[in-house]
């Protein structure tokens, strides 16, 4: 059988996304504080996007009156739309000769301020914190080697992530210096940081604060478990104590920190700016668009006068950026659009929760708000990703009205998290001393028309962190 090469001519039939399409998503699925970060380095590259106030006399921005359905004037005189197709060599050859100068702007009004470096501050992590305290000890180097290792291989809670063993091969210390370096370590503020586990942390801190009292360290070493169960009376048989007693040692060790390195956490607070409003005026729901800090754009009318005149390659350079700057507004434009209108079909959906609380939620998925929109079910979820509406019930991301529903024998089904909100709103008011129990709440929601299983009723309470009723309980 011989091998030979050639070509063969085949069509074919695919899908590809264009440039300019994968634009308009990534533009479609931006939340606000990276709309306004998009469009400033937008404006940035591209010379012929120009930015405009969005105050307007008539209190209607370009942005809002594109919404009402206004024509917006992009700046250039007898300019088309932003919604038309704009055919560039062809507008550049009818333009009139009328001279426009960009406007050059004064001073800022806050050049006298400080920069925004100097308004910083920075939280102080736990490694900081213990090696400036190191610091200020007379150790030896090896010593000191050995406990900045320890230091710089602590987690967030405050354990000891390698053993010693590692941290004396890697710094290159005798084991014996290894372990007085933790000793400091564990000594240090806050107290037990450097310990291997939660029963080492525990006993250390005890052996400071109740130095006197051996029982701290027998209940820490053997009966963790039963103190978790509340179990108190095996506690007090094998030690020979009151049952009294044994709770009032639950108590003192309850003082200890079971993680003494998380009020250094360095997570950086997540700063989340909403997207949209809603605000109700007689009896009227109102979805108003954040535009705070979103400038409007419209196409420069000096670079559409200097095309004219320009050389082939600048020519077609500037109408590329043209039709850039033309293809962005529309899509900016359109995404306000989008946004808009899946707001308004979730307020239709979820018109209970809105008027009457968390608690009222229903059941929703994407394609019920897609079809009732009339985009694709990929869109919508673009549209309520990474996205939040301030609502009088608080800030909720639009993710959040969408959730799947719990059967009900009788009825219409119930929401999976008006069901949590009702399981967390029963653990806050009960009786600590008596804790209800998974069966106890799923009785307590039926009665409320809620039929949820038993261990449905588990599953949500470990979804929402909340533990089962037996470590809930409190005795004092």
């Amino acid at each position: 059988m011989g091998l030979d090469l050639r070509l063969d001519v085949k069509m074919s039939q695919s899908l590809v996304m264009s440039p300019r399409m994968q634009q308009a998503i990534k533009i479609l699925q931006l939340n606000h504080m990276e709309m306004v970060t998009a469009i400033n380095e937008a404006v940035l590259e591209n010379p012929t996007l120009e930015a405009v106030s969005n105050d307007n006399p008539d209190g209607l921005g370009p942005a809002k009156a594109l919404e009402a359905g206004e024509r917006v004037d992009t700046g250039a005189p007898d300019a088309p739309a932003p919604e038309s197709n704009i055919d560039w060599e062809k507008y550049i050859e009818q333009m009139g000769d009328r001279r426009h100068l960009p406007n050059v702007s004064g001073g800022s009004a806050n050049e006298d301020l400080p920069p925004i470096e100097a308004n910083l501050t920075y939280g102080e992590s736990l490694a900081d914190h213990l090696l400036w305290q190191l610091h200020m000890l007379h150790l030896l180097d090896g010593e000191r080697m050995a406990a900045e290792a320890i230091i710089h291989n602590l987690d967030h809670r405050g354990y000891l992530l390698v053993t010693l063993a590692e941290i004396a091969e890697s710094t290159k210390q005798a084991l014996e210096d290894v372990e007085v370096a933790r000793e400091l370590v564990l000594g240090l503020d806050p107290v037990g940081c450097g310990a291997c586990d939660l029963t080492e942390c525990l006993l250390f801190q005890a052996k400071v604060h109740f130095p006197e009292d051996d029982n701290f360290e027998k209940i820490i070493k053997n009966h963790l478990g039963n103190l978790e169960r509340r179990n108190y009376g095996a506690i007090a048989r094998d030690l020979k104590l009151e049952h009294e007693d044994v709770i009032e040692y639950h108590r003192m060790i309850q003082e200890l920190d079971p993680l003494p390195g998380r009020n250094f956490s360095v997570d950086e607070p997540r700063y989340i700016a909403p997207d949209l409003f809603l605000e109700k005026h007689m009896d009227e729901w109102t979805i108003v668009l954040n535009e705070e800090g979103v400038p409007d754009l419209k196409i420069s009318p000096y670079y559409t006068k200097i095309l004219r005149g320009a050389s082939k390659t600048d020519k077609q350079y500037l109408i590329d950026k043209l039709r850039g700057a033309e293809f962005l507004i529309k899509s900016i434009n359109k995404r306000r659009k989008t946004i808009r209108r899946v707001m308004e079909s979730i307020l239709k959906f979820q018109s209970d929760f809105f008027d009457l609380g968390p608690g009222h939620l229903r059941p929703l998925v994407l394609q019920d708000v897609a079809t009732d929109v009339g985009v694709h079910m990929s869109t919508v979820s673009r549209v309520t990703t990474n996205k939040y509406v301030h609502t009088p019930h608080g800030l909720f991301e639009l993710k959040y009205f969408f959730s799947a529903g719990v059967k009900q024998q009788i009825g219409e089904d119930v929401a999976a998290e008006a069901v949590k909100m009702k399981i967390k709103t029963m653990v806050a008011g009960e009786n600590t001393k008596k804790p209800l129990s998974d069966q106890q709440i799923a009785d307590a929601l039926k009665k409320d028309g809620m039929r949820v299983a038993r261990r449905t009723v588990a599953k949500y309470r470990e979804a929402l962190g909340i533990l089962p009723s037996s470590q809930r309980k409190q005795m004092f």
